[in-house]
């Protein structure tokens, strides 16, 4: 729980509490009064950790609201969303092991848009990243990258619908990252053009039309991964889930491992054996491997770009780092 801390006590005149024992937990098969501890959990929206000290039974609670007794028409319907994606991404198939999906319990509008989802055991993608950077277990990230790999490329080829992907769809998101970017003064107009112009050579490409549209996880941070014994893959926090490139994915999966090289060891090049395992693994799971390689290679360099300067956009990095990642993000885009 070191990503955790602890807040105090669920009180019984709380009507999430009665929410917990009335609705939640008889689903569970577990029945009676529950002693509910509270932890707050380090994630950028009110997400808690409610563990039952009768039952064990511990529950997520993500609140969309910012106001805990309160609801808004835009909270309730992402509240709803990322509901509905937990269910759609289970029925085809991700409901044990090695692939697994949060199970959703539950949601309720009337408090704080809350979403309430089975608490899942597992160690994060990013401290196995790290542990390779800070301790030299490289073994365990590439073993960890293999079973991420597998669990990408099943979900992709499973949710594979035969229709064109919408390149306009990812040109609007990044049209929305580079206003952000704009916006807070982290980049100027000139640059703001240039990463236009970028854009638009890459909406003028044909092959990034060309593949079929999959459901990708839309936020494969390494936070919202999880990891088990051997190929146990567990996704938390599909609230970004659509159809779209599966690209989109696997290059968030890449920029985000050429980030943490970046920061922690100031060098992207240490990175490139982690990302080129990553892709083969990725690739492995096609009828023509190289093919396939060959094929994601060609798009991976828009969406590496994107997934950098969606990092650069975060406040909390400081003014020399991103002004690293906004060059590497507009090299990687030439």
């Amino acid at each position: 729980m070191s990503r955790m801390r602890h807040v105090g006590h669920l009180s019984l005149e709380d009507p999430l509490y009665g929410y917990f024992q009335n609705d939640i937990l008889p689903r569970m098969g577990v029945h009676g009064s529950p002693d509910f501890r509270v932890y707050k959990i380090n994630a950028s929206k009110n997400v808690y950790l409610y563990e039952d000290k009768n039952s064990h039974v511990r529950l997520i609670g993500k609140f969309f609201s910012g106001d805990s007794h309160g609801s808004d028409a835009s909270a309730c319907h992402a509240m709803k969303q990322e509901y509905e994606s937990l269910e759609t991404a289970r029925s085809f198939g991700f409901a044990g092991y090695p692939h697994y999906v949060a199970r959703p319990l539950g949601y309720n509008a009337h408090i704080g848009c809350v979403l309430v989802v089975e608490y899942c055991d597992g160690t994060p993608f990013n401290d196995f990243i790290v542990q390779a950077i800070r301790k030299g277990a490289r073994d365990a990230l590439f073993q960890k990258l293999t079973a991420l790999a597998y669990f990408l490329a099943t979900m992709h080829n499973r949710t594979a619908n035969g229709i064109r992907v919408d390149f306009d769809a990812d040109s609007s998101y990044f049209n929305r990252i580079t206003h952000q970017l704009l916006q807070s003064g982290y980049i100027g107009r000139e640059e703001f053009q240039e990463l236009c112009r970028l854009k638009d050579l890459w909406h003028s490409k044909d092959f990034v039309w060309a593949d079929q549209q999959v459901l990708v996880h839309g936020d494969v941070t390494p936070t919202n991964i999880l990891f088990g014994e051997g190929l146990w893959v567990i996704a938390v926090d599909l609230e970004r889930m659509k159809r779209a490139d599966r690209v989109f994915d696997v290059g968030g999966v890449c920029g985000e491992i050429k980030h943490f090289f970046m920061q922690y060891r100031g060098d992207k090049e240490l990175a490139e054996p982690f990302i080129g395992h990553f892709l083969w693994e990725y690739a492995c799971h096609f009828p023509d491997r190289r093919s396939a390689f060959a094929s994601i290679a060609r798009r991976l360099p828009f969406y590496m770009g994107l997934t950098l300067l969606r990092i650069a956009r975060n406040s909390w990095i400081n003014d020399t780092y991103r002004r690293l990642l906004l060059d590497e993000a507009e090299k990687t885009l030439i």
